[in-house]
């Protein structure tokens, strides 16, 4: 073999090992988040893949099944890197409450959590067809109605706000469809039940989906009949919550919908373990937002999100590297978020 073909076959080599390398030095962070349905799916995957898109330092691998409960138990064990939150649920995780009661870990393991920015989940539409002879909350009585998976927060919060509205309670004055989002949107969608609810911002795709080829209607409150109701207000001023108003003329003719729709809102976020680098989270945070900019035209849905809102105050401490971030974009973090 000539020392020009030895050469060849020592570069050859180098390059491939150094390729491999660079390959091997890109972080791969696991992301769980809910199965699609939700402006949490559709946030959290939005983010993997623009910051994926963006540079090659950081990978993130989305897992887009299971309830938002049980990845927080995951993401604080340390089995994933990133998921869903919400600072009604992490409450409940941080007091052993609800779904955490039987969990003697859970206090210990919520302080395993920190956040990277919170957003609105959007506005509980309860939806119904037309046609269906439902024209008020108080008309679920009797009827099937989707609240959301069972078990996660979604229901949850959809329960709380039809007993606050209507004093009716599932599966005692109305039947409690269980599935999941994407098994209920398709039952729905085949007339299986009466009433489906999702969470979303107006306009949400899911609804606007429906509109195309059937007339609905949306249950909610009046403004009048919101300001009137001082349970549904406690409701909207829980922490996690705020009120949610789907604007009439938000859908097309679709919707028949002639007043705003007064329902409940809800405050979403993205979590990462306190144990990730200050680098990794700052540069996380500094590439999602940084997309954000440049990419609203496109998905314009992303201008609801600002870091205003994204560093309020939701019971879960922000991680320091995130909050590095927000300092040098000029953003003032309230008391209780750092």
């Amino acid at each position: 073999m000539s020392k020009k073909h030895i050469w060849r076959v020592i570069f050859t080599v180098s390059f491939l090992l150094s390729m491999g390398a660079m390959a091997q030095a890109a972080e791969t962070l696991k992301m769980a988040t809910i199965a699609p349905g939700s402006s949490a799916y559709l946030t959290m995957t939005t983010m993997a893949t623009m910051i994926n898109q963006a540079q090659d330092d950081l990978q993130i691998k989305v897992d887009a099944t299971g309830a938002a409960t049980k990845h927080m138990i995951d993401l604080a064990e340390g089995e994933i890197d990133i998921c869903m939150t919400n600072p009604n649920i992490y409450f409940f995780m941080k007091n052993q409450k609800v779904m955490y009661k039987k969990l003697k870990d859970a206090p210990a393991l919520s302080e395993n959590l920190r956040c990277l920015f919170w957003f609105p989940y959007g506005q509980y539409h309860f939806v119904t067809y037309a046609d269906s002879g439902i024209k008020e909350l108080k008309d679920m009585k009797g009827k099937r109605v989707f609240l959301g998976p069972p078990g996660g927060g979604a229901w949850n919060a959809s329960r709380e706000w039809v007993v606050a509205t209507t004093g009716m309670q599932p599966n005692k004055d109305f039947d409690n469809v269980k599935g999941s989002w994407s098994s209920a949107f398709q039952g729905f969608q085949d007339r299986q039940f009466d009433v489906y609810v999702v969470g979303g911002i107006a306009p949400f795709p899911q609804v606007e989906q429906l509109a195309l080829t059937s007339s609905l209607h949306l249950l909610g409150l009046t403004e009048k009949e919101y300001e009137a109701n001082p349970e549904a207000i406690k409701v909207t001023t829980k922490p996690g919550r705020e009120v949610g108003i789907i604007p009439v003329g938000a859908y097309s003719k679709g919707v028949d919908n002639k007043e705003d729709v007064y329902t409940l809102g809800s405050i979403v976020g993205v979590a990462i373990n306190k144990k990730m680098e200050n680098d990794t989270a700052y540069k996380l945070t500094k590439l999602f937002w940084e997309q954000v900019k440049e990419n609203t035209r496109t998905h314009p849905w992303l201008k609801h999100l600002t870091m205003d809102y994204a560093v309020r105050n939701g019971g879960m401490q922000l991680h320091p590297g995130a909050a590095k971030y927000y300092k040098e974009q000029g953003i003032k973090i309230p008391a209780g978020s750092e």
